[in-house]
């Protein structure tokens, strides 16, 4: 199965024994933005089959960043009581703009899923092209699965302090351009404005064509060029709080670059007194 897999592809193996369709909707909802609803938009219209993986809950409820990893522990027991397991064929969609679909792959592989793929154009293309939707909640009989954490896919505040001396990997920011340059304040109470020191900026909604699915090959690695990142050297990606870095890696991972992902990213390092800040223009 590759990374990447279309609608009709989905319609094609929808109920397949090892096929399993996840939703990976989560919405931030911050001040001043129309809240929406994971868990509601889910029950009342999902792709036949889709199980809701609540995504905003799969999060280490004792750190006080929002969107930390969860232990090992915790995801498998999400995962099993799903009816997933790590060596199923796992296809995820969401309909949230910040394209979250992008960090339950990246969790999922990082905790040892060996064939995940997220749907091009996600719930969107889905009912655009008019195929069918289900309401309610689905469920599926509870499986094993076996977490691994790979360390390497992560990086943490120590790390990046580590990088900011020695540039060894080429921190890349998701955020918008004004975000991470300063001029708009960051959403989170107690958090500073600006960017980490020497980071690029690649607001991620440049890796998607305008209805909302992929690009590709030339289109895909322009964007990372355009940007000023250098592919043939090593990356680390950083957002908000680690949900758009995903689509960052995930876009590296299409074009057969691996990405770690600073988990805490601005949630964190904003937030520390002692951490170094530029607001410098974004490029």
């Amino acid at each position: 199965m590759d990374a990447l897999v279309d609608t009709a592809w989905l319609a094609g193996e929808l109920g397949d024994g090892d096929l399993r369709v996840l939703d990976a909707a989560y919405f931030a909802n911050f001040p001043g933005e129309a809240p929406r609803d994971a868990a509601a938009e889910h029950d009342a219209a999902h792709i036949p089959g889709a199980l809701f993986l609540d995504l905003g809950t799969l999060r280490d409820t004792d750190s006080d960043l929002p969107m930390m990893l969860p232990d090992a522990d915790l995801f498998a027991e999400r995962l099993s009581a799903l009816g997933v397991a790590e060596a199923d064929r796992i296809v995820l969609y969401d309909n949230s703009p910040h394209h979250t679909a992008a960090r339950a792959w990246w969790m999922l592989t990082l905790f040892g899923a060996t064939n995940v793929a997220i749907l091009d154009g996600g719930l969107a293309k889905w009912r655009a092209e008019g195929r069918p939707v289900r309401s309610g909640r689905e469920t599926s009989p509870r499986r094993s699965f076996t977490a691994r954490r790979d360390g390497g896919a992560v990086r943490s505040l120590v790390q990046m302090r580590e990088n900011l001396n020695s540039r060894a990997e080429q921190a890349v920011d998701a955020r918008s351009p004004a975000r991470f340059s300063g001029a708009e304040p960051d959403p989170r109470p107690g958090t500073d404005a600006g960017h980490i020191p020497g980071s690029i900026n690649l607001p991620y909604g440049r890796l998607f064509h305008p209805d909302g699915t992929w690009k590709r090959g030339e289109p895909l690695r322009a964007a990372f060029a355009d940007a000023g990142v250098a592919l043939d050297r090593p990356l680390v990606a950083t957002c908000g709080s680690g949900i758009t870095a995903a689509v960052l890696a995930f876009g590296a991972h299409l074009l057969g670059h691996d990405m770690p992902i600073y988990d805490g990213s601005w949630s964190e390092w904003g937030s520390h007194a002692d951490t170094p800040k530029a607001t410098t223009p974004a490029a």
